[in-house]
């Protein structure tokens, strides 16, 4: 009886089984046996996993990963199924070798193989074709002039590649899609985890056809080309409905299209899911159970604002409890929630829903976003008749919102009756854990954020040094950093003072609330994401190594 284990230059420790031998005996061999871990140290050949087809690999739980020495490297939940290694050894007409993984790892993979965004890319890169010169693009463009905008938008290539790439974007994990034309070309962008990244564009043939059949999906006007447009359709994505925000607008050489990708399985809407600390998960639930009040979430677009409120509406949510939204445009669904789309063509605007809203007994009132005084005025009355009133607004921190609201003509005393609780936050990115490693910060870099280089030697620091996972960057994902600022009685004694917005904040952080810098730190030393992500997303309040630099500069300029 023999039994071989050798390492293939792979780095998988691969079981060849030359002879049936007895179940236990195997069984107890393979016991002992090293994993091939698919999620971490195996690089799977796209190529020779595709030979093998995707129904035999599910039916079977298995998956093709390489080439070993002329052997087909096969993945197998259960190496002792021999039916199962006789039927891929017949369909790929190769020998094989046989590692053991998980069937959870090779249900991933297989979901990776035969539907990943690279395959994607590819069949995008295939239908793309490569460019043509010059005159034949011109030919082209006028052959083009004379069909109609809707027949073109029609015809299958353009059809096809537009359901790919959205389809890769939504594997991607991508918010935005961003269809750029230039001179000559066209650039495509996907923004995953907050950050452009090119992807192959259509040939320049199709280029008129795509935009047009993206107008089309979106119920847009093809012919209107000269004014901006707004649009949005669904789609379905591995049986799961995507819904698609689609905005037009005109510029030098054509139509920039910008699509926002709306997957509601990828989001949680579970309060206890945000990412807040424990601390402050537990204050965000004591705010969120006062009966009146308002409640406001700040950051720039994109900073994970609605998730935030979703999960406090979620939260909230009672059959008991009237809960009313006006939004623009509706982001989710959510179940026994009144939800209300603004339609400004016919005046139907935040301001006349929230006070048709007072007149509908609600409990609890959800403004999608603060634009004007005038929105504000009726939250606040909603607020006095005893409302809870949750919204989002645009400013650079917690207490920088309070200054802007009174610049908006707000009476400092209305905020210190109504206010609650001011949240700031923003969206960073994390460490890819599959490539995360230690990593020894820059004396400037612990400066910025301002630790001292004798506390960094008991600080541990990581980055991702990229991956296949995270196709390079070092980082998958993002995760939100807070900064909360709670109306207690002395920051409305500061309020009916008219305090200055750097009082708010001074007083804020003698109460240990940290800014978002210092929750930004927090996630660095939990490992979750690195100095320079954090840097890059926040603000720090303090200048004195600007204020160092300028002194050095002076004597300098002084002794020359």
């Amino acid at each position: 009886m023999r039994k071989d284990l050798k390492m293939d230059n792979m780095g998988i420790k691969v079981l060849l089984f030359e002879s049936d031998q007895m179940m236990q005996t195997l069984a107890d061999y393979l016991v002992s046996a090293n994993e091939v871990r698919l999620d971490e140290t195996v690089e799977i050949d796209m190529h020779i996993a595709r030979m093998l087809p995707e129904d035999v690999a599910k039916r079977l739980c298995l998956v093709a990963i390489g080439e070993v020495e002329g052997h087909i490297v096969i993945a197998m939940a259960n190496p002792l199924d021999v039916v199962a290694r006789d039927t891929v050894r017949l369909k790929l007409n190769r020998e094989i070798k046989v590692a053991m993984s998980s069937k959870q790892e090779i249900l991933a993979a297989i979901q990776l193989i035969y539907h990943g965004a690279d395959l994607e890319e590819e069949l995008l890169s295939d239908i793309a074709g490569p460019e043509i010169d010059t005159d034949e693009k011109d030919s082209i463009l006028e052959s083009q002039m004379d069909v109609s905008s809707e027949e073109v938008a029609r015809k299958a290539p353009v059809v096809r590649f537009v359901d790919l790439l959205l389809s890769q974007a939504v594997k991607r994990r991508a918010s935005d899609i961003h269809i750029e034309p230039q001179e000559r070309s066209m650039i495509i962008r996907m923004r995953v985890d907050g950050v452009l990244q090119k992807t192959v564009p259509p040939a320049r043939k199709m280029q008129t056809a795509v935009i047009g059949r993206i107008k089309l999906l979106s119920q847009m006007d093809l012919a209107e080309r000269r004014l901006p447009q707004d649009g949005r359709f669904q789609m379905k994505v591995s049986g799961r409905e995507i819904d698609v925000r689609v905005s037009v607008i005109p510029t030098k050489h054509g139509e920039k299209v910008v699509m926002r990708i709306l997957d509601t399985s990828a989001v949680t809407h579970d309060i206890n899911q945000l990412g807040l600390d424990p601390d402050m998960l537990e204050e965000f639930k004591a705010v969120l159970s006062q009966p009146h009040g308002i409640i406001i979430v700040t950051g720039p677009t994109g900073s994970g604002k609605s998730t935030t409120l979703y999960a406090a509406l979620n939260y909230l949510r009672d059959p008991a409890k009237n809960i009313t939204t006006v939004e623009d445009p509706i982001e989710y669904s959510l179940a026994e929630i009144n939800q209300i789309q603004i339609n400004p063509k016919i005046t139907l605007d935040f301001a006349s829903c929230l006070r048709a809203i007072l007149r509908q007994d609600p409990n609890i009132i959800f403004i999608g976003e603060i634009r004007d005084k005038e929105t504000v005025e009726v939250a606040i009355k909603a607020s006095l008749t005893g409302h809870l009133v949750l919204s989002t607004f645009h400013t650079n921190d917690a207490p920088s919102a309070i200054s802007r609201l009174v610049y908006m003509g707000i009476e400092p005393y209305l905020l210190a009756s109504t206010l609650n609780l001011v949240v700031a936050q923003r969206l960073v990115r994390k460490i890819c854990e599959k490539c995360k490693e230690p990593v020894t910060p820059s004396e400037k870099l612990l400066n910025r954020l301002n630790i001292e280089p004798g506390q960094a030697g008991n600080l541990v620091f990581y980055h991702g040094k990229g991956c296949k996972a995270c196709r390079g960057t070092g980082y998958l994902g993002r995760l939100p950093i807070f900064e909360f600022l709670v109306a207690d009685n002395d920051i409305r004694k500061k309020l009916l003072d008219c305090a200055s917005e750097s009082e708010i904040r001074a007083m804020a952080r003698e109460k240990g609330y940290g800014g978002l810098l210092e929750s930004g730190i927090g996630k660095i030393l939990q490992g979750l994401t690195t100095p320079e992500e954090v840097l890059s997303a926040t603000f720090r309040e303090d200048i004195k190594v600007q204020k160092q630099r300028k002194v050095f500069l002076s004597a300098t300029t002084r002794n020359n």
